[in-house]
């Protein structure tokens, strides 16, 4: 008995970019042992929700990816370096990293959180390659293939080199 299956229903469709989503997380948190670095990429989750959820927007574009995790990360751990474990680290680092997202026009909301981790963890400058970039790739690069197995799904990426934000009109201001 032969049962057709309409592969752009609607359940059938986020079945997919859910099965995507667990093996994209899986294989990063397996090939960063989370077993030994257990808290350190927790935004990765929300990376995973733009990558499968949110494909087409700016914000999960390559470009913002990886510039904004590492971009992220590398501001935490420099703050953590020069500041230690204190509020003025965790706050100066978070600030910091929302004006390089916003200028490299980089913004990945889930790296925002990196700053703040890498910190809490007092990370120091190898967990950039061991974590972050190893982790990112992993997502990247399950998203890449992944995107391509179903029929009618757009391809990621989108476009590669697509700012976020999209125009320099940051936050609530009004253009002029």
């Amino acid at each position: 008995m032969n049962i057709p299956i309409n592969n752009q229903h609607p359940l059938i469709r986020l079945l997919w970019c859910a099965i995507g989503a667990f093996v994209a997380l899986f294989f990063a948190l397996w090939v960063i042992k989370l077993s030994e670095t257990p808290f350190l990429l927790a935004s990765l989750g929300g990376s995973t929700i733009f990558l499968f959820g949110l494909t087409r927007v700016p914000a999960a574009q390559p470009r913002a990816l990886l510039g904004g995790h590492v971009g992220g990360a590398f501001i935490g751990i420099a703050c953590y370096q020069i500041f230690g474990d204190s509020i003025l680290a965790y706050t100066t680092a978070t600030a910091l990293t929302l004006c390089f997202m916003l200028l490299t026009r980089t913004v990945h909301p889930p790296a925002g959180a990196n700053p703040i981790i890498m910190i809490h963890a007092h990370s120091g400058w190898s967990i950039l390659w061991e974590s972050v970039f190893l982790g990112v790739g992993c997502l990247f690069l399950t998203v890449l293939v992944w995107s391509r197995f179903y029929p009618g799904l757009v391809h990621y990426p989108v476009s590669s080199m697509e700012p976020s934000p999209p125009n320099l009109n940051w936050g609530g201001w009004q253009e002029d």
